[in-house]
């Protein structure tokens, strides 16, 4: 079940940061907020650097359930907490029915951030396709927008 009102999420997973990196630059390119980025990637100095530099602040640092340690920042994050801030125990898969993702989607999601994958995500309403064209140019495996948000 959806919490509260999350927005329209597009998500992809990245094989390294330098691939998150190149994407994350052409959303900005794209006029895409950063406000409205989202990153979420295993616990590491270069992991940290990164989004400081693409958010302008620190991740919140979080032992991810299926995952392990990770840095993570952005609108998606704070949409996955949802209102009992349980998403560092149930982790990815658990939680990305909030919004608007099938339960499938999460494990996938997951499995992949967990071999190393860096998850970026977009609060993307008016502009899912723009974002979506962009994730999947550069690379995001299993580019998706969150097809159910609002409706369940």
């Amino acid at each position: 079940m959806v919490d509260v009102e999350t927005g329209l999420f597009t998500v992809g997973v990245f094989q390294d940061l330098a691939s998150a990196r190149k994407a994350l630059d052409a959303l900005k390119r794209a006029s895409l907020p950063v406000e409205s980025i989202s990153i979420l990637v295993k616990d590491g100095p270069e992991a940290a650097a990164l989004i400081a530099q693409v958010c302008g602040a620190d991740g919140e640092r979080l032992d991810l359930f299926g995952v392990g340690p990770v840095v993570a920042r952005g609108p998606l994050v704070t949409a996955l907490q949802g209102s009992t801030r349980d998403f560092a125990k149930l982790g990815l898969a658990a939680t990305m029915r909030r919004v608007g993702f099938q339960p499938h989607d999460g494990r996938i999601f997951e499995t992949l951030t967990a071999r190393g994958g860096v998850l970026v995500s977009v609060r993307s309403d008016p502009r899912a396709a723009d974002a979506l064209a962009i994730l999947h140019s550069y690379g995001g495996g299993n580019a998706a927008i969150g097809a159910w948000s609002g409706r369940v």
